[in-house]
């Protein structure tokens, strides 16, 4: 028979009092939230729309910015500020600052944390710019990979142009353009989906040449990979033709190649002699 120890005992104690007292110590320690900070001493003189504390962007890049986002505001109506730091933030004095409304979307580029991008959007972008567009761009150009690679200024860049293009074209359902790693994914689903359509595809009766009854059966199978997964992230990302063109060609590659692998001959008992 198993039996607690005292040690044992003891041990299972602490860990039920840290469970429970833990977030009742949690909730009453009084920790001011990032929202809550106030510090208009770090506002430039002069109105700009780019402020960056952070120092990501070159002066030419920085100016470009501005000019853009100046531009674009005047020719859309919208809004878009960008805002960058490390160790200083001026919170929400950039809120009165720049007069951001429902109109408005601020890009925060914080080195500190594990994604550099956080998005501060305006309640009459959401209808043409779903929340999944956001969490998409953010995963997209704020990764920890991209910004290792391309560097802070291209992917707070990057963002502003798939926003602006977005914006300009009344919404989007996703982030425009589509990158290679990803365009490979469908690629694979693609040959994937066509794969199971030429092994569905197999004759089963003497003199017929493609069962489309069992092609028709396998379609939720290889019509969720081929077109689900391996056209409709291309098509809703990009008008380019080649990476359409070439996932057709890998599902029909693929299909065919299934097709001609010869399936193996059913065994049939023979009668038992009598």
């Amino acid at each position: 028979m198993y039996k607690l120890t005292f040690p044992k005992i003891f041990q299972r104690f602490i860990t039920l009092a840290i469970a429970f007292f833990l977030p009742l110590a949690i909730a009453f320690i009084n920790i001011p939230a990032a929202h809550a900070f106030d510090a208009p001493e770090l506002l430039p003189e002069k109105y700009t729309n780019v402020i960056d504390l952070g120092r990501f962007l070159s002066d030419s890049e920085e100016l470009a910015l501005d000019q853009k986002l100046t531009e674009f505001e005047d020719k859309t109506g919208w809004k878009l500020r960008v805002l960058t730091q490390v160790d200083r933030t001026p919170g929400r004095a950039v809120k009165e600052f720049w007069g951001l409304d429902n109109a408005s979307v601020m890009l925060v580029a914080d080195s500190r944390g594990r994604n550099l991008l956080n998005f501060s959007v305006g309640d009459a972008v959401y209808p043409l710019l779903s929340r999944g567009f956001w969490i998409e761009l953010q995963s997209r150009y704020g990764n920890q990979f991209y910004v290792r690679e391309q560097g802070h200024a291209q992917s707070i860049l990057s963002s502003i142009d798939a926003i602006a293009t977005c914006l300009d074209q009344d919404g989007c359902i996703a982030v425009p353009g589509i990158p290679q790693e990803q365009w490979i994914l469908t690629l694979i689903t693609s040959i994937v989906g066509g794969i199971i359509f030429g092994f569905a595809g197999h004759p089963r009766k003497e003199g017929e040449i493609f069962a489309w009854k069992w092609a028709l059966i396998f379609t939720p199978l290889w019509g969720m990979l081929f077109i689900s997964f391996g056209l409709g992230p291309v098509l809703t990302r990009t008008s380019e033709w080649v990476p359409i063109v070439r996932n057709v060609a890998g599902f029909v590659g693929g299909a065919v190649v299934a097709y001609l692998i010869p399936s193996p001959k059913r065994i049939t008992p023979s009668p038992e002699a009598r």
